[in-house]
């Protein structure tokens, strides 16, 4: 009986996991963003026909902006939460968030240009 509980809880924090990221999905234009991104990186991954190496790097750059953007998101509305009205310190707690998604952000389009300017030179330019 401890192995059924413990797995029906598991599958019941999946269950949140994923109205979590629906929910994000709905309402967060960031998020919104980072989707279409993420989609157009894809298409543009199967037009160049990447090597199975840079779909995992790809991937992974993917996912670590959406969940740090995700992350962003949930420290905002704790700091909006808790102080509603303008504070010096709960400015700076959501700036440095969102520097943190700046940082994966930049890194992400870094590994997007290592990847893709090779195939982009071999396709348009030689």
């Amino acid at each position: 009986m401890a192995l059924g509980s413990f797995l029906y809880k598991r599958l019941k924090g999946c269950g949140y996991a994923l109205k979590g990221a629906v929910t994000l999905l709905k309402t967060e234009a960031s998020i919104q963003v980072q989707a279409f991104i993420a989609i157009l990186m894809t298409i543009i991954g199967f037009y160049f026909d990447i090597t199975a190496t840079e779909w995992i790097i790809q991937t992974i750059a993917i996912g670590l902006i959406m969940s740090l953007e995700g992350m962003n998101t949930a420290a905002e509305a704790i700091a909006d939460f808790i102080h509603p009205e303008f504070h010096e310190k709960i400015g700076h707690i959501k700036d440095i968030a969102a520097g943190a998604v700046f940082i994966t952000a930049i890194t992400a389009v870094i590994v997007g240009c290592i990847i893709y300017i090779p195939y982009i030179q071999r396709t348009f330019f030689l």
